[in-house]
């Protein structure tokens, strides 16, 4: 069984998420499960979230380590830096969205990789952030197993992370299609995805 881990602080970007785990959590190979620093966040949405695991009790060999952004990455946790880093340095994917990007920057995890994320000014007074010619004004991009995104990029952010994890292109195009073309022209090109 593949598992990926998304974490979400309080103020959670409860739409950013949704369609990457909404996939994975359909197939019959692949476990969903969340994590915080506390056992019960919640969402910008007003969605409470009671997560599986507090950050010290995650699990070992992750399929997919996945920062959701949201307004409370400003937090300083060493756990979390750890968990990251541990995870990028065992070639395990990694997939960071909005402000969770910026701690990435802030906490120096972004070396080495080209990347993206809200806003590259925000980062100016990082002192660990060290690699400010990798930023590319894109939507998402991925590189190595790092992919990251802007606040407004959920489906681009969704079909990188699905690229990394080797779906097919197919399976990657008609799953992000869908909510792009919405459901009548995706019939029209498809067929009905309910209909199986």
């Amino acid at each position: 069984m593949k598992n990926a881990l998304f974490i979400m602080l309080d103020e959670y970007a409860d739409w950013e998420g949704a369609y990457l785990a909404s996939t994975l959590n359909q197939l019959s190979d692949w476990q969903v499960a969340t994590t915080s620093l506390k056992s019960t966040v919640t969402s910008i949405g007003g969605f409470k979230t009671k997560v599986d695991y507090l950050i010290p009790e995650v699990p070992q060999n992750l399929s997919l380590l996945v920062l959701i952004g949201g307004n409370s990455w400003q937090v300083r946790s060493p756990e979390l830096v750890q968990l990251i880093k541990q995870q990028l340095m065992s070639q395990t994917p990694v997939a960071a969205i909005c402000e969770a990007v910026d701690f990435l920057a802030q906490n120096g995890l972004l070396t080495g990789y080209m990347h993206t994320g809200n806003a590259q000014y925000l980062w100016q007074d990082f002192s660990n952030y060290t690699n400010a010619n990798d930023f590319r004004e894109v939507q998402a991009i991925s590189d190595n197993n790092l992919v990251t995104a802007n606040g407004t990029a959920a489906l681009a952010f969704t079909k990188l992370v699905l690229d990394q994890l080797y779906f097919s292109p197919e399976t990657i195009k008609q799953s992000v299609e869908l909510h792009q073309l919405g459901f009548y022209a995706y019939t029209a090109k498809y067929g009905n995805p309910y209909l199986n």
